[in-house]
């Protein structure tokens, strides 16, 4: 009887929970749509993923091919390093490098220090940052991601990561930077040999990008980048054992779920109840991932406001993306007054003697 009741257990559906993250999400890169996720708004730490913010302000403020001479600061650093040492002249781009590829906290010191001239005014800029890109939920208080001797530190969620890090992806160089597996970089103390921590680089071969973390109050942080023919996904997983493996099945799942549609094409554009302006368009096409099912259940508002005065490339409304009641994607509306050239004096001549004629 024993044996049966084990038999007839056997055969009950049982309940994988396939992702061991306690915060996680998958988002369409482009159209900044969740497709999944748990607890994508609980604030956590986020240990050296940080980096994303600190290496895209680096390429973005800084000049690469400056040589940063390393100070006294890089003695404060502690954890996870690349060794420079006091006087050590190094590109501000192998700092990069080794920020991103072995989370150099020491790198992530004298990164903010050229940029900003100090730690505290780095920080500014890095909290100017994620208000910009959105995160609203975000507050950064160095450019390494280590919790100081109270245990405080860098904190997000999930969804922020995953807006970082559809920023970032924009950039190729964070791309190119982020996806090397190996860099060898010269200074004029020594030779450096640089293997990348993320190791999805060599298990999953859609991965452009990533950033790993690790403390023992964050535990395991992953942020990545995927992409496959058109599409690009973005996983985040915080406090996650299994990270690794849990975005090449979030990937893989997701992949085969989707297909990029495009809805809306930029160079196409037209409103046909337009009646306000000379010219509107859009600057990026609209491209949403979507199921097939869901494709019959899309749709698209233009939202037009009449200016009394414009001027060339005002915003004047919006396009609208819903998902049933869910607002999935949003482009704004520019308008383009036509142009009014000046007729020759040949031209002149040959409309007087038409009206003459």
């Amino acid at each position: 009887m024993k044996f049966f009741f084990l038999f007839l257990i056997a055969l009950l559906p049982i309940k994988i929970q396939a992702i061991s993250a306690s915060s996680y999400i998958v988002m369409d890169a482009n159209s900044k749509r969740v497709l999944e996720g748990s607890n994508i708004h609980t604030s956590r730490l986020i240990a050296s993923t940080t980096k994303i913010l600190t290496g895209i302000i680096a390429l973005e403020k800084g000049n690469l091919d400056d040589i940063v001479t390393v100070s006294k600061e890089v003695l404060k650093s502690t954890g996870s390093n690349i060794y420079i040492e006091i006087g050590e002249e190094i590109k501000l781009e192998d700092l990069i490098y080794g920020l991103l590829l072995r989370s150099g906290n020491d790198a992530a010191i004298e990164i903010a220090r050229h940029i900003a001239g100090s730690m505290e005014d780095f920080v500014k800029l890095m909290n100017e940052y994620a208000k910009k890109i959105g995160m609203e939920n975000t507050i950064f208080i160095n450019s390494s991601g280590l919790e100081d001797n109270t245990g405080n530190g860098n904190k997000s969620t999930a969804y922020d990561m995953a807006l970082l890090m559809s920023y970032a992806i924009k950039n190729d160089k964070f791309v190119e930077i982020s996806g090397t597996k190996k860099k060898i970089v010269k200074t004029n103390y020594k030779t450096y040999e640089w293997y990348n921590k993320n190791k999805l680089l060599n298990s999953y071969k859609y991965t452009i990008a990533g950033k790993t973390g690790y403390t023992k109050k964050a535990l395991r942080t992953l942020v990545t980048a995927a992409k496959k023919d058109d599409e690009e996904l973005i996983v985040v997983t915080l406090k996650d054992a299994n990270d690794f493996s849990d975005h090449k099945e979030l990937y893989e799942k997701n992949f085969k779920k989707y297909n990029n549609i495009k809805l809306i094409d930029k160079d196409n554009f037209y409103v046909e109840d337009n009646i306000f302006y000379d010219n509107l368009y859009i600057n990026n096409d609209i491209k949403v991932l979507l199921t097939s099912e869901e494709e019959e259940k899309i749709t698209i508002n233009y939202e037009i406001k009449k200016l009394d005065t414009y001027k060339d490339g005002d915003a004047v409304g919006e396009v609208v993306v819903k998902l049933g009641e869910e607002v999935i994607a949003r482009e704004n509306i520019y308008a383009k007054k036509e142009e009014i050239k000046e007729k020759s004096f040949w031209q002149k001549l040959i409309d007087f003697l038409i009206f003459w004629k």
